[in-house]
């Protein structure tokens, strides 16, 4: 089977999202689209680099990023040669998800969509915002209640990306983990956020649930069941 998998700018289910493809990836044949923002998320979370385990870059298992994709993101047209048998966006987020409600395709991963529904390819989106509260992991930052500003501080020294001064940027870090260890008060650290759905993307969820050719799976490990 040929899969698509497009991902997002959303660090809730990214990591379950990799685990899955990796799995499905092990009997299928699967090529990589990434947003603008779910590239710049892959890097802080660590993952970026290892979509090359997951689509070798072979044809059908190539990574296609938006920011090297062009205006007209060509590459989209495969669907309508019939080359995928499934598309799977997992984590999708609330933005993605309303511009699809909306017939918005503006973006690397809404025109996926488009196309994929205009060849009658099967859809299956895992939204990150469906309804009530969720918790969202949180890249590395830096607690600066428990930061003492050393002069000399280890994990800014050893950072490969120079990504630590009084915080942790964000575009740069690439969720390594060095630091982690190196900070002798404990002050780096990741975690997880408690997040409150908005009403309009409760709604949003609801109307991509009545979209023909669109499946809407509540947790990335429901994408092993329906391929």
């Amino acid at each position: 089977m040929n899969i698509v998998w497009g991902v997002t700018g959303a660090g809730h289910f990214l990591k379950e999202s990799y685990e899955v493809s990796k799995t499905l990836a092990q009997k299928h044949q699967i090529t990589t689209f990434v947003s603008r923002a779910g590239e710049e998320v892959l890097r802080m979370y660590g993952l970026l680099d290892k979509l090359a385990g997951i689509s070798s870059g072979e044809y059908l298992e190539e990574i296609f990023l938006e920011s090297e994709a062009g205006k007209s993101f060509p590459k989209t047209g495969r669907f309508l040669m019939r080359r995928y048998d499934a598309l799977v966006i997992s984590p999708a987020t609330s933005n993605t998800v309303a511009k699809i409600v909306h017939g918005v395709a503006d973006s690397l991963i809404t025109n996926v969509v488009a196309q994929a529904n205009k060849s009658e390819t099967p859809v299956y989106i895992v939204p990150v915002d469906i309804s009530g509260e969720t918790e969202s992991p949180l890249p590395y930052h830096i607690d600066r209640e428990l930061c003492k500003k050393c002069d000399v501080c280890p994990p800014k020294d050893a950072c490969p990306e120079h990504a630590i001064s009084d915080q942790i940027d964000l575009l740069k870090c690439t969720g390594c983990g060095v630091c982690i260890d190196l900070c002798p008060y404990d002050a780096i650290m990741g975690g997880d956020v408690r997040i409150k759905i908005r009403d309009v993307d409760i709604r949003n969820v609801e109307a991509l649930r009545s979209m023909n050719g669109i499946n809407v799976l509540e947790h990335p490990s429901e994408i092993l069941t329906v391929l």
